[in-house]
């Protein structure tokens, strides 16, 4: 068992929280978490480019590179895979994991809203773990997500979401050598319960600000507990409500890292232009 495999396995569930950049990760991991993810979101909006579209693939793989050598275990958020090619997908976990990233997730998904066919998401993990047999491939179904009416991205459960279906397609996953599996969506405690009696692999639930507390869903036995892009969508907003602020004439106040602290997040080597060459 890898030591980010280990993690899904302790006493208390781990909690990952999801980065966006180089300052984002070292940040969380400053405040002692073992493990950090990225989110596709955050990842695609600095760049300008839809999340879930397969635009990131260079965008993610840059980022991985950054983060790879970090002191914590990186996750890496690769949407479907960036193809619908098996072989092509094992390519980019090749690359991911030659550059330090622990695992992966791997969502079923489309950008059109509809589901790939469970058949082709099981080839893609397949794949993955035949080419990088170490990597933890955390195999997402977004039979939920897509049942989310409310469009807030919290991963709140209104009730939508076929549980038969969300336990076929992840039998079918873990079948395939998915190390855990991802329902971001699900939030309701008796559908988790129900579910996770039909797994025999570690079940990530996205957390949601109106929905179980992550002691709660320890209790409920889910042992990976996903931020997504909640830290991303905060940072943004508190962001414009600071300029907003300053532009009133208010006072700001909340907590802000200095100047000195961001800086101490540098990557190491890393060196001025104006010193390069």
């Amino acid at each position: 068992m890898t030591a980010f495999a280990a993690l899904h396995h302790a006493d208390t569930p781990l909690l990952l929280p999801n980065a966006w950049d180089h300052a984002s990760a070292a940040a969380l991991a400053a405040q002692g978490f073992a493990a950090v993810g990225t989110t596709s979101l955050g990842v695609a909006a600095a760049a300008g480019l839809p999340d879930g579209a397969a635009a990131t693939r260079d965008a993610t793989l840059n980022l991985a590179l950054a983060l790879g050598s970090g002191p914590f275990l990186l996750s890496v958020d690769t949407e479907g895979g960036f193809s619908d090619d098996p072989d092509e997908v094992a390519g980019v976990a090749r690359e991911l994991a030659a550059v330090g990233a622990a695992g992966i997730n791997l969502e079923d998904g489309r950008p059109d809203g509809t589901l790939a066919p469970v058949e082709l998401h099981a080839a893609k993990i397949a794949a993955v773990k035949s080419a990088v047999p170490g990597l933890f491939v955390n195999a997402r179904t977004d039979t939920h997500w897509l049942g989310d009416g409310d469009g807030d991205g919290d991963g709140g459960d209104d009730g939508g979401g076929d549980l038969d279906d969300t336990s076929r397609r992840l039998d079918a996953y873990q079948q395939a050598g998915a190390d855990g599996v991802f329902v971001p969506g699900l939030s309701e405690p008796s559908r988790i319960t129900a579910l996770l009696k039909t797994l025999d692999v570690p079940l990530n639930i996205l957390y949601s600000p109106t929905g179980p507390t992550v002691p709660a869903l320890a209790d409920l036995g889910v042992r990976r507990i996903s931020l997504g892009s909640l830290l991303y969508r905060r940072a943004l907003g508190a962001a414009v409500e600071t300029a907003a602020l300053i532009r009133a004439g208010r006072s700001v106040e909340g907590p802000a890292p200095t100047y000195d602290e961001v800086q101490a997040f540098v990557r190491p080597g890393s060196q001025r232009p104006d010193t390069l060459g």
